[in-house]
Order: structure tokens, then sequence, then C-alpha cells
């Protein structure tokens, strides 16, 4: 394999590493400046200069791009991916984690959970904002901060609405998050390389410090986590749209609560902690995908006419919770069940006796019509179409 490493930082541990594994496996790695490249858009197909230069063929790359250059660095990412070069982390995925706010929208729609956040721009919206996730102490964040840089605790109500106001009036963009006092000052990250956890490690805060990254005097210790956090992560890391990942977790009371997915997650404390070789099975996590690149099912199976790719979820109260697949006649209705998922548990190809429970979920295969009769009538939030007073029918009658 022909391996690019996107970075700025050759010397960095996590780019040594990274080079290392690559080399230890007979692997042909190159360390590429992200910022020495030219995006060609005029010939027939998509190309790419470095250094002034057509770029040579990649089976694969890497990107640990920095955010001072994420705008420039995803769009050589997505050029990249024009050229059929097979990426971990795709340039959409990168943009998704770089944006908090967007990050935790996106996670927050997948039934992620996260300690509770809100976003205001309005001075007059603060208070109820703070109320909304529970009120004085709150975490305030900034959108763009890095390594605990631009995150505060701010004890009381005041306190937090006059640095709020004072971020605002320097046009930074902060959220409002609940302080998760259970979490004491520790956290946890899991290595997320495609679908499962590689290592993890406790990040436990110095003192009284509340932020527990490393940079911030923190300390690291080795963890065994258990399935509830694993499928957390890997979850979290996959819907952001990224294979290789860090994800940040905080201990609460009744789980893991996601606080971040990072997509160039260093590699020095979490090998230093858990003694693995974190690089190496990145590195042939990325060697098995070339041999073998993962497809977009959803597209690959939605080109015929009528026929598509859903999953469907079986809420308790489900006619169908009970039953086993076989029952409920999807094969006659030309449906094919893919996989069915069940907590932390994947079942490919199941079988027609397996009886279905409440919060199962079924990836299935066929025809659109039929399967959107499987699916409940989502709730509404309001009508759609609202209907006009008498005065305005009178007029458009008269």
């Amino acid at each position: 394999m022909k391996l690019a490493i996107l970075s700025r930082a050759p010397q960095a541990y996590s780019t040594q590493r990274l080079m290392a594994a690559s080399e230890e496996r007979g692997h042909r790695a190159r360390v590429l400046n992200t910022l020495r490249f030219g995006i060609d858009l005029a010939g027939e197909e998509p190309d790419l200069m470095y250094r002034g230069k057509q770029l040579s063929d990649y089976d694969a790359v890497l990107p640990r791009i920095g955010n001072s250059v994420t705008y420039f660095g995803t769009a050589v990412v997505r050029q990249f991916e024009q050229m059929d070069v097979y990426t971990p982390n795709t340039s959409n995925g990168i943009s998704n984690a770089r944006d908090k706010l967007r990050a935790i929208q996106i996670l927050s729609r997948h039934n992620i959970d996260m300690p509770a956040t809100a976003f205001v721009r309005n001075r007059a919206d603060l208070r109820a904002a703070i109320e909304s996730v529970g009120g004085a102490p709150v975490v305030i964040k900034l959108l763009e901060g890095t390594q605990g840089i631009g995150v505060i605790l701010a004890p009381q109500v005041k306190v937090a609405e006059a640095i709020i106001e004072t971020l605002h009036s320097t046009r930074q963009n902060v959220l409002i998050q609940r302080f998760v006092a259970e979490s004491r000052g520790r956290d946890v990250r899991a290595l997320v390389v495609g679908d499962r956890v590689v290592a993890a490690m406790r990040r436990i805060a110095s003192g009284d410090e509340f932020r527990s990254n490393v940079h911030r005097g923190g300390t690291v210790e080795p963890v065994q986590l258990d399935a509830a956090y694993e499928e957390t992560a890997v979850r979290a890391a996959q819907i952001m749209g990224l294979r290789v990942a860090g994800v940040d977790m905080l201990e609460g009371e009744d789980g893991p609560l996601v606080m971040e997915v990072n997509s160039s997650p260093g590699l020095q404390g979490i090998e230093t902690a858990t003694g693995l070789d974190v690089a190496g099975a990145i590195i042939d996590y990325i060697a098995n995908q070339v041999n073998f690149p993962e497809i977009d099912v959803r597209q690959r199976l939605s080109v015929s006419t009528g026929y598509g790719v859903a999953e469907i979820a079986m809420h308790a109260g489900s006619e169908h919770v009970g039953k086993a697949l076989g029952d409920l006649g999807l094969w006659d209705r030309d449906i094919t069940v893919l996989t069915l998922h069940r907590g932390v548990q994947v079942i490919p190809n199941p079988r027609k006796h397996v009886v279905l429970e409440p919060e199962d979920r079924l990836l299935c295969f066929g025809k659109i019509e039929e399967m959107r009769s499987m699916i409940p009538e989502r709730p509404r939030r309001r009508a759609r179409v609202r209907k006009l007073p008498q005065e305005a029918k009178d007029l458009a009658e008269g």
C-alpha cells in the first residue's frame, strides 16, 4: 500500500508512529504538508498538485489536519475522494467533527446521550437557555476551542451571563452545557478504528481543575470499557462519518455522555497509557479497506426504481414486537432483512425464527412502499397547512 499522511508536523509523535507502523508492515508512507497542495479543477478528471507538480498515485490518504487549516484541508481530502483514493475520515466527517454545534446536532438526532446543551445569541434568551440545561453551574464552550482552551466553568447564573455576553461582544459563538458533577473532573477517551474500540484511557484532572485534558496537566490511566461505552463510542464516530476517531465521554450516573468526537486524535497519551500499538491498528485497518473497501449500501441498493434501504425501529408497543421475523411476511412482500441491531449486538442475515424485542432495529432492502407501511406515523409537532381565517376565505371567494 502507498499511503499519504496529511500533516504539517512530520516530527510529531503521532506522525512518526504512523510512519513507523507503515514501514514495519512493508507499506510505503509519505508525510505530505497539507498546505503545499494545489487543487486542479481544469482537467477532464480531478487531480491534485503537490509542490507545483502533479501528485503521484496513492492507494490511501490519512488526514491529520489541524483546526487552523480545516477549510483548506477538507478541500484537499475531498479532492482525494473525487480521485477515488481511500480515506478513513471523509472530508464531510472532518467538517462535522470540527464544528461542535453541528456535531451535537447530528449526534442528538441519532439518540447519542450527551450533556444537556443550548445555543443562543440574544442576551434576552441567556437565562432561559441556562435554566434549560439544569441551571448553574454551567460549562461554557467556544465552538472553535481545542485541548481544553475556551472551556469555562461558570458557578453562578450571573457569572455565566457576564462571560457569555463578553464572548458574544467579541463575535465568539459559545455553547452552554450542563456541568456533569458526578464525573468529578474525569473523562474517558476511546480510540475507535473501524467498528471497534482499540484502546481506551481515563483522563483525570489535576487538583481543582475540572478539565481533564493532558495539556491542562491531567493524568491518564488505562481503562477497560464495558459494552455500553464501546457501543456509544463506535456509533458516535460512525455517525459523524469517521472511521478513525477519538471519542471523549463523561461517566454519567446513567451511562456514557459524549462530549466530543475528534477526527485527528493524538496517539502519544493513549499509547503511553495502554501500551498498545494504536498506530499499527490504524494502518492495518486502512490496508484492509484498500483491499476490500466499504461501499455505501444505501446508494448501491437504491438504484432500482421503487426499491431502497430503510431502517425500521421496533418501538415498545409496536404490533410487530413479540412476533418472529417469519410471521411478518416480509419475504412475501419483497423485503429482505439485512441485519438486526439489538443493543450492542448486530445479527447479520437474521433467521425467520428470531423473535423481535422492543428497540430492535431492522436494516431492510426492498420496496419502499411496502417498508413505509411498517413504520408508524410520525407524530407532528404542528399542522403543516393551517386553515385560512374566515375573512380571508370570504375575500378569496368574493
